[in-house]
Formats: C-alpha cells, structure tokens, sequence
C-alpha cells in the first residue's frame, strides 16, 4: 500500500528541493540522512520546522528531501518555503496563519553577477586622478 504524500519543488538562491509531504509519526530525511545529521545548526534546525511548528503538526507529518545546489542556509530556506506552501496546500487554516507568519512570501534575492572592468558585481578599481 503506497502512502498518499504531496510531491514539489521548490528553490532558494541557486538550491533547489525536491519535497514530499507525508502524514503520519516518522523520521524526516534530507538526502537520504536523519535531519539531525544533515541540519547540524540549531538555528537552521528550527527555521526548517518552523511551518510545522506553527501548524502544531509535530509528530502528525514527516518529509522526505533531495536537496542540491547553493549551501545549507539557503537549502533550509528552500525547504521552509516549500513546507510552508505544502501545509497551505492542505488546509485553509494553516494557509492563513501561514500567511500572517510571512512563510509564503519567497525570497527573489540572489547574487548579483560581475561585470566586465569591475572588481566584483558594484566595487570598481581604485581611480586616481594624477
């Protein structure tokens, strides 16, 4: 019997996640590693629950991850923001609390890159006049 799941994708800087939602107590995976190993920063450990912990859906859905690209801060990002659109997805109420916590707002921010006679994307040589 195949359990039932919602299947997206998401991204973040240059990170993409490849996410399943399902209900039920299990442990949650990131690349096929316990969230714990993958997550090691207590901080980044709780932005990636956050939406769950809003919902007070902790032990009632698990997720598994596949994650690549850009490093873990934005990884953890792209995961949140799925979760969040995920959980809204499923429930009109936990859309509208999402919605107030700003967890379905994406971030569009990325690097800007280098232009050609500059130092880096803005920072120019040093000009002399004499």
């Amino acid at each position: 019997m195949a359990n039932k799941y919602i299947h997206s994708i998401w991204r973040r800087k240059t990170s993409t996640a490849q996410v399943r939602l399902f209900e039920g107590a299990w442990n949650s995976t990131i690349n096929w590693k316990d969230v714990s190993t993958y997550i090691t920063r207590q901080d980044l450990f709780e932005v990636a629950f956050a939406p769950i912990k809003l919902c007070s859906l902790k032990d009632k859905v698990f997720f598994e991850v596949k994650v690549a690209g850009s490093w873990i801060s934005a990884q953890v990002q792209a995961i949140k923001h799925w979760l969040s659109r995920a959980l809204a997805e499923k429930s009109e109420d936990f859309k509208k609390s999402l919605k107030e916590a700003w967890f379905l707002t994406r971030d569009a921010r990325k690097v800007e890159r280098k232009k050609p006679g500059k130092k880096k994307a803005r920072k120019s040589p040093s000009w002399s006049k004499r």
